[in-house]
C-alpha cells in the first residue's frame, strides 16, 4: 500500500520550490495595481448604474405612450 504522507509531503515540497521562483511584486506595485483594480470597479460600478437607470427611464416612457 502507498503511503499517503510521503506523496502530501513530495506535494507540498514541490509547491514551496514553484512559489520561491515566482515573481512577487512589491508594495508599491501591489498598491498602485490595488488602486487601479478598486478604480476600475467603481467606474464600472458608475456606468452600469447610469446605464441601468436610463434604459429604465426609456421603457417607462415607451410604455407610457403605448397606454
Amino acid at each position: 500500500m502507498k503511503n499517503p504522507f510521503r506523496s502530501t509531503r513530495i506535494f507540498f515540497g514541490e509547491m514551496v520550490g514553484e512559489l520561491q521562483k515566482a515573481s512577487w511584486p512589491t508594495r508599491t506595485e501591489l498598491r498602485d495595481s490595488t488602486i487601479v483594480v478598486v478604480a476600475a470597479a467603481v467606474i464600472l460600478g458608475v456606468f452600469t448604474s447610469i446605464s441601468d437607470f436610463s434604459l429604465t427611464q426609456v421603457v417607462i416612457l415607451f410604455t407610457d405612450w403605448v397606454s
